[in-house]
């Protein structure tokens, strides 16, 4: 039973500006616009890191559950962790773990072979988690939310290699370790102050929120090739906090040398 992370999705009030942030602060390119998130009142762009993915959605509706996430976290920030399982019944176990600890289905989707459930933040308490599966489960390769295939020829690796962790931020940062080791079926392990439940490819990262924003994605580890492209450009974009982090679109992007 395998789980890896594949895109993670942030939320904000403007996609253009933030857009322009990643690219340039990142060294990444754009590669995707899936018109269809219209019917969820919303707009995005997505940009491949190495064989996974960055989105980002803004509301271009009144009443959006992006809108009101915007609202309840006082502004830009992560939204979603998806992932890809090995299998449909990896899903189906997810799924059905989701259920036993109180965490309700917000949207699911069978098209075939490829389906997808997207789990509550409200029941999971920091962000929605997706998990999908299609025909091939090639974790480097096809993915849906981006077009399936054509991607490829955008991914670009000298300034950003990778994701490396994911950070989840709680006033109850144990039960919320716990809560989401439930859910994904794999077990909470301690490393100093943190709390961290392992993805195929990346480790959750479980800690107090110290924001005053509430529970929610914090923060993102990412291996980079060239941290000074990214500290020069995150300094010209007013998004440099130090040299070991940068802040960009309300989440906080620790670097680590690939």
């Amino acid at each position: 039973m395998t789980l890896q992370l594949r895109q993670i999705c942030f939320v904000a009030k403007e996609l253009e500006p933030v857009i322009q942030d990643l690219t340039a602060i990142l060294g990444i390119n754009r590669c995707y616009v899936d018109d269809g998130v219209g019917k969820f009142g919303l707009e995005n762009t997505l940009m491949p890191i190495g064989c996974n993915f960055l989105e980002v959605v803004a509301p271009i509706e009144e009443g959006t559950a992006g809108g009101r996430y915007l609202e309840r976290r006082q502004g830009d920030g992560g939204y979603m962790v998806i992932t890809q399982a090995d299998s449909n019944e990896t899903r189906k176990t997810v799924r059905q773990n989701a259920a036993d600890n109180g965490v309700r289905v917000a949207f699911e989707s069978e098209r075939g072979d490829w389906n997808l459930c997207q789990l509550h933040p409200g029941d999971l308490k920091a962000a929605f988690l997706e998990v999908e599966t299609d025909a091939d489960n090639d974790f480097n390769g096809l993915w849906h939310p981006v077009g399936g295939t054509g991607w490829e020829d955008k991914v670009k690796q000298d300034v950003t290699v990778d994701y490396r962790g994911v950070e989840l931020q709680s006033s109850d940062p144990v039960g919320l370790a716990e809560l989401w080791g439930k859910v994904i079926g794999a077990p909470v392990t301690r490393d100093g102050a943190s709390l961290n439940v392992d993805l195929n490819n990346v480790t959750l990262r479980f800690v107090e929120e110290a924001d005053g924003r509430g529970a929610g994605l914090g923060g993102l580890d990412i291996a980079v090739a060239d941290r000074e492209h990214i500290l020069r450009t995150a300094r010209e974009h007013g998004c440099y906090v130090n040299d070991d982090r940068v802040d960009i679109c309300g989440v906080r992007w620790y670097l680590l040398d690939a």
